[in-house]
């Protein structure tokens, strides 16, 4: 199976899915687009396939769910197996700002950890409005490269080694220098 089908079956996942979360709440597309901030209209292309979403408008769209993004990705999936191969493991990339989101861990909906393995390219900045859930536990490994995490005010810089462990309340932004890349382990609880 080569790439592009891959990524067009699994945008299919995630456009299935979104619309699915939507009418499960009795939502229309107007009180979505008011609960996250992304228009009425981008909403009906992602949940029709028209288009693949952004980091930015998943972000949004899981805060408004109140949902992890690697929640969202496992719930696309029917049953839990234990051991999921690098092969086997979703990949969703955002060419236009440079990021790519591996789902490490097994899906499961009644397992509550979550592992990712993330690669930003060098001038990336990704700005999160909120929590998908408040008090989100994360411990972010930096693998290789330089990264900035801005927890609300405070801004932490990490070098390759560094581990990260906080909660998560409010914003959140994860920006690499124009030079450099990171590349980082990120485990949700």
């Amino acid at each position: 199976m080569n790439g592009s089908h891959e990524i067009a079956i699994f945008d299919a996942r995630i456009a299935a899915r979104l619309k699915a979360l939507r009418q499960e709440r009795g939502w229309s597309l107007d009180n979505l687009a008011a609960l996250s901030g992304v228009s009425r209209a981008t909403l009906s292309r992602l949940e029709n396939g028209d288009v693949s979403p952004t980091a930015s408008a998943l972000a949004k769209l899981c805060l408004a769910y109140g949902l992890t993004m690697s929640r969202l990705m496992t719930m696309m999936e029917d049953d839990f197996v234990p051991l999921l191969h690098r092969d086997a493991q979703p990949v969703w990339h955002d060419p236009e700002i440079g990021f790519e989101r591996r789902s490490v861990s097994p899906p499961s909906r009644a397992l509550s950890a979550e592992m990712v393995e993330v690669r930003l390219h060098p001038g990336t900045l990704i700005d999160y409005d909120g929590a998908p859930r408040p008090g989100l536990e994360h411990h972010l490994y930096l693998i290789e490269g330089r990264l900035s995490v801005t927890l609300d005010t405070v801004s932490h810089h990490l070098v390759a080694g560094d581990c990260l462990r906080y909660q998560l309340f409010g914003k959140s932004r994860f920006e690499t220098a124009p030079e450099t890349a990171a590349h980082y382990i990120l485990v949700m609880v």
